[in-house]
């Protein structure tokens, strides 16, 4: 430990307390001016100050519950947010749900935001006994160790910290929007190429220029010898869950298949979503999945066309789950012209998703550089080395 610094456990320099209880009755919420904030309302912010919540109680709703001050520490201590490790700090008064930790800095001792970046290397993983029941206990909390140098030299470091993050928070902030751009413009061709077609294209439905095949319902296992993949809609990958070779009649998927999702979760964001199959006999369907066979189309120019079928899109309703039905799926309209506009349409395609995934890649580097200096910057600042 570096000269003149302390170790010393969090609750030596802060006071650890739980949320309140969550009010239940809606008419608590009514016109509410109070902020409740909840694991959710952290998730948004991730790290950092917190000036808003979803929530807000009234003058009823607040009655009997704690209010937190301004620099309070918010510190997911239950439920599968806690793996998350955001870790966030109240701009302003409020009231927080019990399943946050709340953590207010003795500031003789310890400076807030210095205590909040020293929280953000800690991880709830290497505290949690039991991964399957996320939950930490107060005094788990409370035991965390923290080498705490002098006020004075605290303060250096924060100084340093908030300069150095501001930048890598706008480095990332261009990089996602770059990415973000790089993948809307490839949507947006494909868009095109369907919106702005010729007039001479055939107009048919699914169920007349593809085969239609559900999916079955699996008993799934993990089995070092199973040859076979079940796909499901967590989302269409080449990974899931492995599952022994069994006597049923397995739906094997060909070279050239397209399996698209039927039922969606609110927010899912999978709902019509496509895999296209590239080996035989490796992958197999769950019930919440499709198989289209193409009948008349070049491969890669169904896929294109299913993947931004408003069609589907207009199912999506992001409230309940969303489940497609056989005969919506069937009537789905379909393109089609020759086979040779078909192969060049998915070849320039092939082109731009290409080009498109080289920028992702250099995008999503940098964003990975950036959230590898924060690390680094972290890391040295409290093993005394910033």
């Amino acid at each position: 430990m570096k000269s003149g610094w302390q170790l010393k456990r969090l609750a030596d320099v802060a006071k650890v307390s739980a949320g309140n209880s969550a009010p239940q009755d809606e008419s608590l919420f009514k016109d509410g001016v109070y902020p409740f904030f909840r694991t959710a309302d952290a998730g948004r912010v991730r790290f950092g100050e917190i000036h808003k919540s979803a929530d807000y109680l009234n003058d009823k709703g607040i009655k009997g519950l704690r209010r937190y001050p301004s620099g309070t520490i918010l510190f997911p201590k239950s439920g599968a947010s806690t793996f998350l490790n955001h870790r966030v700090m109240l701009g302003v008064e409020g009231f927080v749900s019990s399943h946050l930790a709340t953590i207010v800095a003795d500031t003789t001792q310890i400076e807030p935001r210095f205590l909040l970046y020293f929280l953000s290397t800690v991880a709830a993983q290497d505290l949690i006994q039991d991964h399957a029941y996320p939950s930490l206990n107060l005094p788990t909390i409370e035991g965390i160790s923290i080498q705490s140098p002098p006020l004075h030299e605290q303060r250096r470091i924060v100084g340093i910290l908030d300069e150095a993050f501001v930048g890598i928070t706008t480095a990332k902030a261009n990089a996602e929007k770059n990415l973000q751009n790089a993948r809307a413009l490839f949507e947006s061709h494909i868009h095109s190429v369907f919106t702005q077609r010729h007039k001479d294209w055939i107009e048919k439905p699914l169920g007349e220029v593809c085969e239609y095949l559900n999916g079955k319902a699996h008993e799934q296992c993990i089995d070092k010898d199973g040859r076979f993949i079940v796909i499901n809609s967590k989302f269409i990958s080449s990974e899931g869950a492995v599952f022994k070779k069994s006597n049923e009649a397995l739906l094997l998927l060909q070279p050239g298949d397209i399996a698209m999702v039927l039922s969606d979760v609110p927010n899912g964001k999978a709902l019509a979503k496509c895999f296209l199959v590239e080996e035989a006999n490796t992958y197999t369907l769950n019930q919440r999945i499709c198989l289209i066979r193409s009948k008349k189309f070049h491969t890669k120019f169904l896929f294109y066309q299913l993947n931004r079928n408003k069609h589907f899109l207009a199912f999506d309703n992001g409230e309940n789950q969303t489940n497609m039905r056989l005969n919506q799926i069937l009537e789905c309209p379909l393109f089609l012209p020759s086979i040779t506009e078909q192969e060049n349409i998915a070849a320039r395609l092939d082109d731009l998703r290409e080009e498109t995934q080289h920028l992702e890649f250099i995008y999503q580097q940098k964003l990975d550089a950036l959230e590898a200096l924060k690390k680094s910057l972290l890391n040295q600042a409290f093993t005394g080395e910033l």
